[in-house]
């Protein structure tokens, strides 16, 4: 056996194994005709079908085979939070002065989260224009946010706070499930709505002496973009399920960790006492990242578990009665 067959075998492994009993073959077999001969390793694009395909599979196994158009529908809802908040932050890095406080400041801006913000807006135009593309520059956007995190520290300059970053990346991982085949009215969406955020904060901070006081990354808008996340997921979902369309449900599941997460400053500064800690430190705040995570994939799972049951007792239910033959018993 070679051993790009034998990589294909294990990569498929993440399907059912009914599934993989019944088409493994065919679908190795595949895989293998397109691949190059001198191939060894399957590629990324091949990785990520057979890791998408096999996941949907296991989700129709376990009857919740709409949770991925919920997936898609918070990855929508989630890339123009991520634009939003981004439009918001660049504004408000730009009109704001750094150094009349003596404030340490990334030359005409606050912090380098300039850059971690330009490079979410960059998305958001590519969105419009190479939709196929919107992916890659999602996850340089994602990138980019990680980066600035060591950047920062290496030549000592100011960046965003820990629970700025972190919730932007959540928002980030869920928007590379948007789907790319949609209507140009609907791709200006993320666009439209941080340009309209950035207008915002350019309005709220322009002629401000100091960035000091007005704009350090405070904590109390961050669980206000939670809350409208929030009201925005259960008003979609609320209208879908008018029509029997559980979308919506399922995007409230999936979104409930990212909200959780914009509201990770004042969930720290409230968690602090009660461990016994001074203030929120980085230990707290961990903590409390690690709980929110924690209860929303548990949720979540909760949730398929549940489904999983009730498709089950449905399709008991529908399954015909088999009655024994009066004559021959059977």
């Amino acid at each position: 056996m070679r051993d790009l067959e034998r990589r294909y075998r294990k990569l498929l492994r993440v399907y059912p194994t009914s599934y993989r009993q019944a088409r493994g073959a065919e679908i190795i077999g595949t895989y293998l005709d397109l691949a190059e001969s001198e191939r060894r390793w399957p590629s990324i694009l091949d990785v990520t079908d057979v890791l998408a395909g096999g996941i949907r599979e296991r989700l129709r196994a376990v009857g919740a085979a709409d949770l991925l158009p919920g997936v898609r529908l918070a990855a929508v809802l989630s890339f123009i939070t991520a634009t939003t908040l981004a439009g918001f932050w660049a504004a408000a890095e730009t009109v704001t002065v750094s150094d009349t406080w003596g404030s340490p400041s990334f030359g005409p801006f606050a912090t380098t989260g300039i850059v971690v913000w330009a490079s979410w807006l960059l998305a958001a135009v590519v969105h419009v224009l190479a939709p196929a593309r919107v992916h890659i520059a999602i996850g340089l956007a994602l990138s980019t946010t990680a980066a600035v995190v060591p950047v920062a520290a290496l030549f000592e300059l100011p960046r965003p706070y820990m629970f700025v970053l972190v919730p932007q990346a959540m928002l980030g991982f869920l928007a590379l499930a948007i789907p790319t085949h949609t209507a140009r009215r609907h791709r200006l969406m993320p666009l439209t709505v941080a340009a309209a955020a950035a207008l915002i904060a350019a309005g709220a901070l322009s002629g401000r002496s100091t960035w000091f006081y007005r704009f350090s990354y405070g904590g109390a808008f961050l669980p206000e973009a939670g809350a409208a996340l929030l009201l925005t997921a259960m008003l979609t979902a609320a209208i879908l399920s008018l029509r029997g369309d559980t979308r919506g449900l399922w995007a409230i599941f999936v979104l409930l960790t990212p909200i959780g997460l914009l509201a990770l400053y004042p969930l720290t500064e409230n968690i602090a006492p009660v461990v016994g800690a001074g203030h929120a430190d980085f230990r707290v705040a961990t903590g409390t990242a690690a709980v929110v995570f924690l209860l929303g994939g548990t949720t979540l799972v909760t949730a398929l578990a549940i489904r999983r049951r009730s498709s089950a007792a449905v399709d008991t239910l529908a399954s015909p009665v088999h009655e024994r033959c009066p004559q021959c018993g059977r």
